[in-house]
């Protein structure tokens, strides 16, 4: 009897290509709060949860007034700007734009000046301390991926998605899917058409830092732009 190949499960999220510039639409109407994408993310890429920091977090916003009231669940992460403001004011090349142009930090040139931090609009990143580093050692021991103090922030798990795909984490858990990934390039991807038909928004498009991630707002009371903490 041939033995059956096992497929990557991945390989159902497709993204298994490669891609000059990858992106994300959030369906907020589809958001159910339920925070999976919160614990995928922190269990992947080991963000320092004992301080409630976190590469992606939900807010949970109430717009509008009685009688016409409602709860929306908004995901924040890094809009992966295509002119990130990061990038520039960093002094030792430390943040750096990674091949789909997604916006990454590597820990070792990073000396924590935190610019970065005070320069993104949208309070994507975070401080990973000398203490957070000793942390993640005892809860993780040799499999700890933070080696040094730095500057952390979303990365569309670049680097940590299964071999193969290029899903981050949020994306597989999300059992609402109202997280869709996918590459820009691909003009039939299902986050193309909800970018190139409008349907996608960027928060603060003011700055016109040609965010990446981007949301779909249907029924909402009021469109959700502003910039917001890591809070």
């Amino acid at each position: 009897m041939s033995a059956v190949a096992q497929q990557n499960p991945m390989q159902e999220f497709g993204n298994t290509s490669p891609c000059s510039k990858w992106g994300m639409a959030i369906k907020i109407d589809q958001c159910l709060g339920c925070m999976a994408c919160v614990a995928a993310c922190a269990f992947e890429n080991q963000t320092p949860f004992w301080e409630e920091l976190w590469r992606t977090h939900v807010e949970d916003l109430e717009l509008g007034t009685y009688p016409n009231a409602e709860r929306v669940f908004v995901p924040r992460l890094c809009m992966q700007c295509e002119n990130p403001p990061c990038y520039y004011v960093c002094p030792t090349g430390a943040t750096q734009i990674a091949d789909g142009g997604i916006v990454v930090v590597d820990e070792y040139k990073c000396i924590g000046c935190q610019y970065c931090v005070e320069a993104c609009p949208y309070g994507a990143r975070y401080m990973f301390t000398y203490e957070d580093v000793q942390k993640a050692r005892e809860v993780y021991g040799e499999n700890t991926i933070h080696e040094v103090p730095h500057v952390d922030k979303c990365t569309y798990c670049f680097g940590t998605a299964p071999d193969g795909t290029h899903t981050p984490a949020c994306v597989r858990t999300c059992v609402g899917g109202a997280r869709v990934f996918g590459c820009l390039d691909d003009p039939n991807s299902e986050v193309s058409i909800l970018f190139n038909t409008g349907q996608a928004v960027e928060i603060n498009p003011e700055l016109g830092v040609g965010a990446k991630t981007r949301y779909v707002f249907n029924r909402q009371l009021g469109r959700y732009a502003v910039g917001g903490g890591n809070e």
